[in-house]
């Protein structure tokens, strides 16, 4: 009985996802399928997920990456209890362009299919479309693709430890496919789903990722910007840096930082400054808008035509881009908005 009651819950760990609007008090269901995905904020800002180093050759896939988790993982039951102190994620490095790709499957897999345990098993062919890849492409190069990201996924190890003991786990505790007889197993580290519990979840739309085609830094940055809260504080490069955690010289980093930050702007992803302290630069985001959703052209724009979104805060976002298409300064609006409010 208790084992089914076991089951019963990690069958419905990822597949009830759901939150509280904390404007309205109404009780959101966060829905993972072909255009979104749940992830944990700590995974969206940490260097998991990174561009690939192109310019490391053949030995490009064989590089190791260690990050300290400590400030983002310290919150799980599993740290609290056994009061860990110090947590490094430790593995492959994982690319934007497969493998979290194939990380978004597995999600998506196991808030769809039956999860027994800790473990999941569906069809090869199912599971190439729950990574978005096209599914007639599951050929011998689909198939070696998505196995060495499955290999890369199992090898990378968490490693929770004080001064007097330590636990280590794996991101993925086992992955087996086979073509043949069409099916591929994953066996889940358990204590790690309560990632998916917490209150400190993102709701990342596929739109952007999908728009950002084989430009993999654009895409980290945008997992990374978007796990944010509304109204983030500036960005300094290093931040930047520090997450798509390259390996060329500061200046060229720079560059790729731009560059990234530009293309997010290009897709109408977010509209942003950069300014700089002293020798230090940071990035301004003015407003996101995960949707892509267009606005009018300037010379079309009223009140009554802005679009309508479900979302509260993203409707913001649209106004305020619908504002500056319009030529409106929307620095001005606010400094006479606040004193509107200090003279009340």
């Amino acid at each position: 009985m208790l084992a089914r009651k076991m089951d019963d819950k990690n069958n419905n760990l990822l597949l009830n996802l759901e939150e509280t609007n904390k404007s309205t008090g109404e009780i959101v269901t966060l829905d993972i399928n072909n255009s979104s995905t749940v992830q944990p904020v700590a995974l969206m800002r940490l260097g998991l997920f990174v561009p690939t180093l192109k310019s490391t050759g053949r030995n490009k896939n064989n590089r190791t990456n260690t990050t300290d988790a400590t400030a983002e993982l310290v919150q799980l039951s599993i740290a609290k209890s056994e009061g860990y102190t110090d947590i490094k994620i430790t593995g492959s490095r994982l690319d934007m362009d497969t493998d979290f790709k194939v990380w978004l499957g597995l999600i998506r897999s196991m808030s769809e299919h039956k999860v027994i345990g800790n473990k999941l098993k569906l069809s090869f062919v199912e599971f190439v479309k729950m990574c978005g890849f096209d599914s007639r492409r599951s050929n011998k190069k689909m198939r070696d693709r998505i196995s060495n990201s499955l290999f890369k996924l199992a090898s990378v190890t968490l490693k929770f430890q004080n001064e007097t003991k330590g636990w280590t786990t794996h991101l993925v505790q086992s992955a087996t496919y086979d073509v043949i007889e069409d099916y591929v197993e994953i066996i889940a580290e358990p204590k790690l789903f309560e990632l998916y519990e917490m209150d400190r979840r993102v709701l990342l739309r596929l739109k952007a990722i999908d728009a950002l085609q084989r430009k993999e830094s654009a895409q980290a940055l945008y997992t990374f910007i978007e796990s944010l809260p509304q109204n983030p504080a500036p960005i300094s490069m290093k931040r930047m840096r520090d997450r798509l955690n390259l390996t060329s010289n500061v200046y060229t980093q720079n560059h790729t930082v731009r560059k990234a930050m530009e293309q997010l702007k290009e897709i109408g992803y977010l509209d942003y400054t950069e300014s700089k302290r002293g020798k230090s630069a940071f990035f301004s985001v003015h407003f996101r808008n995960p949707k892509l959703i267009h606005t009018a052209k300037p010379s079309k724009v009223k009140t009554k035509e802005l679009p309508e979104v479900d979302n509260q805060e993203e409707n913001y976002d649209v106004v305020i881009k619908a504002l500056k298409t319009a030529g409106i300064d929307t620095i001005k609006l606010r400094a006479a908005l606040d004193n509107l409010k200090s003279e009340d």
